[in-house]
């Protein structure tokens, strides 16, 4: 898109909206208003780039350069296997009457989920959970004295809604009040008991006990090693629970794992699942292909070499968002919002001056062009692409639902910025904010706010004005995983960005204000991510004016910080890391139909060369 030509909703003006009173950002950031006289001093100093001493992260370039992006084709596309796909979707939808069994009912819907496909059939798998549901009277489980078929039931109730009550483990508690002691030989059910205690909320004691029991079996089960693809399916719970993973990179790596599955593999399934996944790679890939030809059109990646150049790593999240077909323009718009503030989040941390921060941050909250004049010319380049990019999507949005959103959309970004400012200025006065303090703030700079305030817009139709009012004060599910994000970044980016120049981290923040180890200070904040996703989940399971679409979404952003800060930072640093073969298994590589392989890891099974 050419920068110099404006949208067409960009002028009109619009009374700022107040953050909610539980996020005062405003106590912090005093003045939001530079007086003239500091404009004037600015832009005196501003032409004078020799005076000014800049920061650098020395963020390596890109390895996923455009003509290769543009290169990447598949054969997955067509009629012939939009029709393969049918033949099979009517043959799995003709199991759900066959099977009788409310055990197998529910393994059925348990292993379409894991292997990627569920979404096809969402229609047969609420009716069948809620027979399941109403049947055994409103929750109770249909085999107290087998906790595999308790614990699945469980999990695969609440997930989809179900009020589930935890005192249904109780019956496999000994009258001491620990869990029965028999229960350990069934390594299935400790499994599924493990993931079933993470769809836990604030308050569930037995749902806390039954995870620590579960943890400790499974540890010790490892230590046998006595079923080796068992041993794997622990070690990958234990790495990372079911619930907070991404969708389509653990259907990868379960589509292998149905493949060497000891027990009878259901060859339609397996079929369905392998065809499905390669044809959606296939969209994902036109996906990329535009979105890669907007990035190139604005010329920021040549133009601002300070900034990190992260556009697959950038579509990589908007897939963990949202991968359904039908969620193209969705993806597609994201991947420039997550570019958008990767580019402004290295101005803050690393490039810009306090002088040129202030004025950005005026920009932006008065979203006005006029007022790059007293910006600086990389500054200029990255308002004018923010402006043009998100006054179009506006302008979507407009001919499509007739809403008038801009002031949705500044509104979060003018928040965002100042949130970065405030960092900004904490760095540069040397401040120690409180791990209080800091997270007050983090959840805001995370970007939560403005991934999930866009992603709103373009899943939801209709468009609902009780939504939009809850929109205006950051509902609680956007402060839940958006605190959830910065905490899983800070565990594996801190290091890095205080030896390049940054402000304390929730780790640091927290061993300053207590005098903790770093051991002690990574245990506290898992301990938040987990009180913080009992949070996220009670929010998700009460009564909201957000479509299940967007719920998802809400929590995915989760699940994809932690996909991405998993072993490192996968985002700017470590991009030959697990980032690029979780790409290359993804976006790359199509799945071989019917190739029986060993079953290993998704970065074992893809760590090759581009």
């Amino acid at each position: 898109m050419d920068l110099h030509r404006l949208a067409s909703l960009g002028n009109a003006n619009f009374t700022p909206l107040l953050l909610p009173s539980k996020t005062p950002i405003s106590s912090f950031v005093k003045s939001r208003t530079v007086p003239p006289t500091f404009l004037c001093m600015a832009t005196t100093q501003i032409s004078t780039p020799s005076n000014i001493v800049r920061r650098s992260a020395n963020y390596q370039p890109p390895i996923w350069h455009y003509d290769y992006i543009q290169s990447l084709t598949s054969v997955y596309v067509g009629k012939s296997f939009s029709g393969q796909i049918d033949k099979l979707k009517g043959e799995v939808r003709m199991m759900f009457h066959k099977v009788v069994n409310p055990l197998e009912r529910l393994e059925l819907i348990d292993i379409l989920q894991r292997l990627g496909i569920s979404y096809h059939f969402d229609n047969e798998i609420q009716r069948t959970l809620e027979g399941i549901y109403n049947a055994n009277h409103g929750g109770e489980m249909c085999n107290k004295e087998n906790i595999y078929a308790t614990a699945l039931e469980f999990r695969l109730l609440r997930q989809h809604g179900y009020s589930v009550p935890q005192e249904i483990f109780n019956s496999f508690k000994n009258e001491i009040g620990g869990f029965k002691a028999c229960l350990c030989d069934d390594i299935e059910g400790m499994l599924c008991l493990y993931e079933a205690s993470f769809h836990s909320v604030e308050g569930e004691s037995i749902l806390e006990e039954a995870r620590d029991f579960a943890t400790k079996q499974l540890l010790e089960y490892v230590k046998q090693g006595k079923d080796q693809n068992i041993t794997a399916r622990v070690n990958h719970a234990l790495e990372l629970p079911l619930h907070w993973r991404m969708l389509r990179l653990e259907a990868r790596w379960f589509i292998d794992v149905y493949k060497c599955s000891r027990q009878e593999v259901n060859p339609i399934l397996l079929e369905l699942a392998e065809l499905d996944f390669n044809m959606l790679q296939a969209a994902h890939q036109e996906d990329l292909k535009k979105v890669s030809r907007w990035w190139r059109s604005t010329g920021l990646g040549g133009k601002l070499s300070f900034a990190r150049d992260r556009l697959m790593v950038n579509f990589l999240w908007t897939v963990g968002f949202t991968f359904q077909p039908q969620f193209g323009y969705c993806r597609r718009m994201l991947t420039k919002i997550n570019v958008l503030i990767t580019i402004i989040d290295d101005i803050y941390d690393v490039y810009g001056t306090m002088d040129e921060l202030e004025l950005f941050t005026d920009a932006v909250e008065r979203w006005d062009t006029n007022a790059i004049d007293q910006l600086p010319y990389y500054m200029k380049l990255c308002f004018l692409a923010l402006h043009n990019s998100i006054n179009e999507m506006a302008l979507d949005v407009l001919k499509e639902q007739g809403f008038h959103v801009v002031r949705y959309l500044r509104k979060v970004w003018a928040d965002l910025c100042k949130s970065y400012l405030l960092e900004a200025k904490w760095y540069h006065s040397g401040y120690k904010p409180s791990l209080q303090e800091y997270i007050q703030n983090a959840w805001i700079s995370s970007s939560g706010p403005v991934i999930l305030g866009h992603a709103y817009f373009f899943v939801t139709n209709p468009i609902t004005k009780e939504a939009l009012e809850c929109l205006e004060e950051y509902p609680d599910i956007f402060r839940w995983s958006s605190t959830n994000l910065r905490l899983a970044d800070d565990l594996e980016t801190s290091k890095d960005e205080l030896e390049r120049g940054d402000v304390p981290k929730s780790l640091q923040c927290y061993m300053n204000e207590t005098g903790a180890s770093e051991e002690d200070a990574r245990e506290h904040i898992r301990s938040l991510i987990s009180a913080t996703w009992k949070k996220l989940n009670g929010d998700v399971a009460a009564s909201s004016p957000f479509s299940q679409t967007f719920i998802e979404i809400t929590m995915n952003l989760v699940r994809m910080a932690q996909c991405i800060y998993l072993h490192g930072d996968g985002h700017g640093v470590h991009q030959d890391g697990e980032t690029k073969d979780n790409i290359l298994s993804l976006f790359i590589h199509p799945i071989s139909p019917h190739t029986k392989i060993n079953m290993k890891t998704t970065r074992d099974s893809t760590s090759e060369n581009v």
